[in-house]
């Protein structure tokens, strides 16, 4: 095991909120989730101490993974059953409405926090290019969620 880096430790504190992440960017399929953070923390594990920021890496693949994933897969499938409450299912589904840089630009400054610069070196945009996602993720869930109140 690499010395550099304490990939348990950096498991245990950035994993989970990488797999809600990704979970948000796939509208909710958990199998895409499982996968791309599982393939992400390999890589990073392989990769060893060449990598500088762990966080910021870890990321990146999970995203460029989970969206390669989704790209493979036929939209109109069934997803595996989701035992979620019901506002979350409500959100689901808006987010699925969302194109995919409009999920990870919402998901990622406002549930992870993460400054636009850095969401722009994860889905490797310009920062105006995560600005516009953005503006427009918030209009469009805006009006599907007050649809859904109407």
């Amino acid at each position: 095991m690499d010395e550099a880096h304490d990939f348990e430790a950096i498991w245990r504190e950035h994993g989970p909120a990488l797999w809600r992440a990704i979970l948000v960017y796939a509208g909710g399929r958990r199998d895409v989730a499982d996968d791309s953070v599982a393939e992400a923390f390999a890589r990073v594990m392989e990769r060893g101490s060449s990598v500088r920021d762990p966080r910021s890496y870890l990321y990146r693949v999970a995203f460029r993974i989970a969206a390669a994933e989704l790209r493979e897969r036929n939209p109109e499938v069934e997803d595996r059953a989701v035992t979620d409450p019901e506002p979350l299912l409500d959100l689901f589904a808006a987010m699925r409405i969302l194109s995919p840089a409009q999920r990870a630009a919402v998901f990622l400054h406002y549930r992870a926090d993460l400054p636009i610069r850095e969401i722009a070196g994860i889905l490797d945009v310009s920062s105006p290019a995560v600005r516009v996602s953005l503006m427009r993720g918030r209009r469009r869930l805006a009006q599907l969620l007050s649809d859904e109140e109407s």
